[in-house]
């Protein structure tokens, strides 16, 4: 009787003797977590790589290297946020640089290629903050949606549960246990889907907050150097 019982609480035997709309819920919510964990291994990887290049480029910016060099050192860092902010503000540097030079080599004419480096950065900043938090919308979604998707097939299964506890006349344990627990099976699955996703929200939301300092610290320093450099 005691295996008898166990077997029919199984986690799934009560997903496949659960109701249609039921199944339904927890198939959705099985994707949702599928494709929340696929984003967040990715994004875990994206950040990993990205974090090591950050730090290649930076020790080689801080070592004195010539601009020239870090320029061909930003081509090879693709995953490097700041030798892409790096290597869009130079390159538009040397580029008014040269047309100045044309044109009007006097300092002030270098010095106003300044203000529109400034802009190719910080353009290339907020491309960089787009790419970093793509997908991070997904995840809260699934975070804020998926325990209220669980709760309905709960509560659609605990309807089916007692109206066949009224069509049968039988409210014994035995009778009440299967229904009330493939109804409650739907909300473990929304919790299941929702708990990482949050907390991977939450990580990779502190990461940008860093990764947005982070930038904004070598923006102004970049630019402070371009700046001296247009005064000579």
């Amino acid at each position: 009787m005691n295996e008898s019982v166990q077997h029919s609480l199984s986690i799934w035997t009560l997903v496949l003797d659960a109701g249609i709309v039921v199944q339904i819920v927890l198939v959705l919510l099985l994707i949702l977590s599928v494709l929340s964990w696929a984003l967040i291994f990715n994004k875990w990887r994206t950040y990993s790589a990205a974090k090591q290049q950050d730090k290649v480029f930076i020790d080689l910016f801080w070592s004195g290297a010539e601009m020239q060099t870090l320029l061909e050192k930003a081509k090879t860092l693709k995953q490097s946020s700041q030798a892409a902010v790096f290597n869009k503000g130079f390159r538009e540097y040397l580029r008014l640089r040269q047309d100045h030079a044309k044109a009007d080599t006097s300092k002030n004419t270098a010095a106003m290629s300044v203000l529109s480096v400034r802009h190719a950065i910080e353009a290339e900043w907020t491309q960089q903050l787009d790419e970093h938090s793509k997908g991070l919308s997904f995840l809260a979604t699934v975070g804020s949606t998926a325990p209220f998707i669980g709760l309905f097939g709960t509560v659609w299964g605990i309807i089916d549960a007692f109206q066949s506890i009224g069509i049968s006349q039988n409210t014994s344990l035995a009778t009440v246990a299967p229904g009330i627990a493939e109804a409650l099976v739907a909300t473990a699955f929304g919790l299941l889907a929702a708990i990482p996703a949050v907390m991977a929200y939450n990580a990779f939301s502190s990461h940008m907050k860093k990764l947005n300092s982070k930038l904004d610290g070598f923006a102004t320093e970049f630019l402070n150097i371009l700046t001296s450099h247009a005064k000579k």
